[in-house]
């Protein structure tokens, strides 16, 4: 429990990271970071220690009780956002094409999909968001080292870099917690896994 999930915010009610429930604790005690809870009420490490757990609710045992766990906590002091980029990676790829082949249309797992090259590399395409496309297998191998005008197919729209707001250098698809969800409703998901190179 001590090393499951809190959400960080800034200070503009901003998520900027995921830490642990044992680091939130030092942050709260330190006074760096103030507890928050669903009504957008803020605790310091005193107050929150206060307040008594429900049955239903996580808390962790301490000296003469239980202290309930915070699963957001505010920084105090911190109000930017860390800089950040949509990667040209493969997962963003797939997500900005939602697992659509872009040939054909069919929306397929990923490990049916591929990535294809609109004008192929033999011919001096190149590695980027306007010329990677998701495909699946058939249409990959129907379109071959040609363009999609030699081979008779034509895109469903053309590749462009998402326009994400990549607030987070972490995504969700882990543990998510209900405390959370008020803050993640506008945030864009970007993915943090290897940057492809162009």
């Amino acid at each position: 429990m001590i090393d499951s999930a809190v959400l960080v915010l800034n200070r503009s009610y901003l998520p900027i990271h995921v830490t642990t429930v044992r680091r939130a604790f030092t942050l709260l005690y330190q006074g760096v970071a103030k507890a928050v809870n669903e009504q957008y009420q803020t605790f310091n490490f005193n107050d929150w220690s206060e307040l008594r757990p429900h049955a239903a609710e996580d808390c962790i045992g301490v000296v003469g009780g239980a202290i309930k766990i915070p699963r957001v906590i505010l920084l105090v002091a911190y109000d930017r956002l860390p800089k950040r980029h949509v990667r040209f990676s493969r997962y963003n790829i797939f997500m900005r094409d939602k697992n659509t082949c872009q040939y054909c249309g069919r929306v397929s797992p990923r490990r049916e999909l591929n990535l294809d090259h609109v004008i192929p590399r033999s011919r001096g395409g190149l590695s980027t968001w306007e010329n990677i496309v998701c495909s699946c297998h058939h249409c990959n191998r129907k379109k071959g080292g040609r363009t999609p005008v030699e081979s008779g197919m034509r895109l469903i729209r053309p590749p462009r870099k998402p326009r994400w707001t990549p607030y987070l250098g972490f995504h969700f698809e882990g543990v998510q917690y209900r405390e959370w969800q008020p803050f993640l409703n506008f945030v864009d998901v970007s993915y943090w896994n290897t940057e492809l190179l162009e």
